[in-house]
């Protein structure tokens, strides 16, 4: 299914792996079940009893904080005949009540009540089979939090690699940590989920897609006279395991609402901005203070991870449905405690490029879903460019290489114990 002819630089994929029923059917056993996966925000349950409830890789799972400070992550669905314990999105209390046969929960996903217990021996539950069952692995980064479905995967840490790095430039942006705003954005896709990965890190398809939205900031803000330069400064880089990134450092044209001012926010915050980027520069030193104040970055994070770090910081997850579908969710994330001005430029910048309403996310998915059709004529997509160069730019593809070649691990590999390197 892929072609790495690396001696006369070529690289294709078949495009069966964006159609095929059986792609799938390995994906959900040996990608979502195997790998690490987004699941939440410490941010989200700050205080004692409060929770989320998420689905991931087609799996609801219920997150939780307990008193004493200490995070669970359990399956949600009753011990007892499967229903869920928890319909609500989000909340704060002192547990669950299965809606059923009202079996009760405590926050740490203890069994604490059921009617008729009686009818159960008395040493029914002495071993906590009928608790609530736990996650087979959870971690947290860097107020990342993340579930893994099996027991045989690497630690996280181990697992993020050099992704670990730039998951750090986020959580270095606020002095007091980092938050996520407002609520999610869901939607979805007539394309395969892989090609959402390849899109989120292609700095080529930058310029001709999206040339209205810079047409608007040259309008706006006197940016660059030609469109086409902008997305080729910078370069990609493979961060391990799946994982990349493509940056630039100070050349785009958009701001950054704690570190970059442009014109068409006005003359009066310029002051802030300029002192929210000192504050940066004095806390982390001018070295890596400018690679986070200053760098713009899209980074995936095998497999369906994707942080952008550019005019906004959004976090982005999206599951298949079918070979040619997929839902998208997407947060964003904010140094906590930032200004009501601040806040207000970071939203806007935000759903006026990112959003599904945006500038830039419809011209996305209209440029997917083209794609996906054209796949029924069969064929091979490329992904050659910059196969022969040691510093690769931005428009070049190391990062699709790097995805692709990890996919082809993970789908030959029954368990993460057969992957051999990165």
């Amino acid at each position: 299914m892929i072609n790495d002819d690396r001696a006369n630089a070529r690289f294709q994929v078949d495009r069966t792996v964006f159609t095929g029923e059986d792609v799938l059917a390995i994906e959900r056993e040996r990608i979502f079940g195997q790998c690490w996966l987004y699941l939440a925000h410490t941010s989200e349950v700050l205080t004692p009893g409060s929770y989320v409830s998420r689905d991931v890789a087609g799996r609801p799972l219920l997150l939780t904080r307990d008193k004493e400070g200490e995070l669970h992550v359990f399956y949600n669905t009753c011990t007892h005949r499967g229903a869920k314990v928890c319909r609500e999105r989000r909340g704060n209390g002192g547990g669950f009540v299965c809606p059923y046969h009202a079996w009760a929960f405590n926050v740490k996903g203890e069994l604490v009540n059921m009617p008729g217990r009686d009818a159960l021996p008395p040493e029914a539950n002495d071993n906590g089979e009928l608790d609530l069952m736990r996650v087979e692995q959870f971690d947290v980064f860097k107020g990342f939090i993340f579930v893994c479905f099996s027991k045989k995967t690497e630690p996280l840490v181990d697992y993020l690699a050099g992704a670990g790095d730039y998951l750090a430039y986020v959580a270095d942006q606020g002095p007091n940590g980092m938050e996520i705003i407002g609520g999610a954005q869901e939607y979805s896709a007539d394309a395969n989920w892989k090609m959402l990965t390849e899109n989120s890190v292609d700095g080529y398809h930058g310029a001709p897609t999206h040339s209205t939205y810079f047409d608007y900031l040259r309008d706006r803000d006197g940016g660059p006279k030609k469109v086409r330069e902008v997305g080729t400064v910078g370069w990609v880089k493979n961060l391990g395991n799946g994982h990349a990134v493509s940056e630039s450092i100070g050349a785009l044209p958009w701001g950054r609402p704690y570190a970059r001012w442009v014109p068409g926010w006005g003359e009066k915050s310029r002051a802030e901005v300029e002192a929210l980027e000192k504050e940066i520069m004095n806390r982390l030193g001018p070295e890596r203070g400018k690679v986070v104040a200053q760098g713009d970055r899209n980074m995936i994070i095998f497999p369906n991870l994707v942080i952008n770090d550019i005019m906004a910081v959004t976090v982005r997850t999206y599951y298949p449905v079918a070979p040619g579908r997929m839902n998208i969710n997407s947060w964003t994330l904010a140094p906590t405690g930032e200004s009501e001005a601040s806040r207000d430029r970071r939203m806007r910048n935000f759903v006026e490029f990112l959003g599904p309403a945006g500038f830039a996310t419809p011209d996305d998915v209209e440029m997917l879903e083209s794609a996906q059709k054209g796949y029924a004529a069969g064929g091979w997509n490329d992904c050659s460019r910059g196969m022969r160069t040691n510093n690769p730019s931005k428009t070049e593809e190391l990062q699709l290489r790097t995805f692709w070649r990890r996919w082809r691990q993970v789908m030959a590999a029954r368990d993460k114990s057969e992957l051999q390197g990165p």
